[in-house]
């Protein structure tokens, strides 16, 4: 409910918001935690302009039979409900091939940050979404961060970057916080220097690129390393162990697995 919980953080009203569950006691649980309506996906369906579809992927199929259902049943125009899904691995097309002709569909990979307003989400727009439709899912998006649109063939890649990177990054935090308790520092006190330099460095970054041109991107998280790093100094030394084990090939490695995985679980 990371979606459901930053759009209400954002200030969208929960009257204008309904939540699908079928299950009672977690139907209970968001209506008492959230203040939003909580009911069937045929229900809470039809009468929505944007639904969004956030299942597994092995419960997608269920779902969009009954959003197809519902639509047909209703006799309605397919252009008006637009079908957003953040279901990973499931294809465009899927969605298009079973709703009823022409439904606008567009597919995002969000990421957790949302929760505090600082995610950032990838839009990928199906052939019958017009430049309306998008421009307001990515406001509804972009309420909880920031929002890009790429082809859907690209979907994977940002899967296995943006969509696992939070864990890449918060493992990068509990090791450091871990190094830092072994070189004598209270666990809090690690913590507090770990957790702000990382959202220190990432600022840094954003300042950076924002002031660049679009040539100087991709060299800038490397400028800023370079500028803080002294010639034989601390983070020389650190920087010297980092790469000796093996950094970076472990990054590529892990990006490079979450997008094949993201590929084998790809429902077309």
């Amino acid at each position: 409910m990371a979606l459901l919980s930053g759009l209400l953080r954002a200030g969208r009203p929960a009257k204008d918001l309904v939540v699908a569950e079928l299950n009672a006691a977690r139907a209970q649980e968001l209506s008492q935690t959230y203040g939003v309506r909580v009911t069937g996906v045929a229900d809470a369906a039809e009468n929505a302009d944007y639904v969004i579809v956030a299942v597994k992927p092995g419960d997608v199929d269920a779902v969009v039979t009954t959003l197809a259902e519902v639509a047909t049943a209703a006799d309605a125009n397919s252009g008006e409900q637009v079908v957003v899904s953040v279901a990973a691995g499931v294809a465009i097309e899927f969605f298009e091939g079973k709703l009823p002709a022409g439904s606008p569909v567009v597919r995002v990979m969000p990421n957790t940050p949302m929760l505090v307003g600082a995610g950032v989400s990838a839009l990928a727009r199906g052939r019958f979404a017009t430049d309306e439709q998008l421009a307001e899912v990515s406001s509804i998006f972009g309420a909880v961060g920031t929002v890009l649109t790429v082809p859907e063939s690209q979907m994977d890649a940002v899967t296995a970057v943006s969509g696992s990177g939070p864990a890449y990054v918060l493992l990068m935090a509990e090791a450091m916080v871990d190094a830092g308790v072994a070189v004598g520092l209270p666990r809090p006190v690690a913590t507090d220097l770990v957790s702000k330099t990382l959202a220190g460095s990432a600022a840094m970054l954003l300042d950076r690129i924002e002031g660049s041109d679009a040539g100087a991107i991709d060299t800038s998280a490397a400028q800023l390393r370079a500028s803080v790093t002294s010639p034989g100094g601390t983070t020389a030394a650190g920087l010297r162990e980092l790469e000796r084990g093996g950094l970076r090939a472990a990054v590529d490695a892990a990006v490079s697995a979450a997008k094949t995985r993201s590929e084998q679980l790809r429902i077309t």
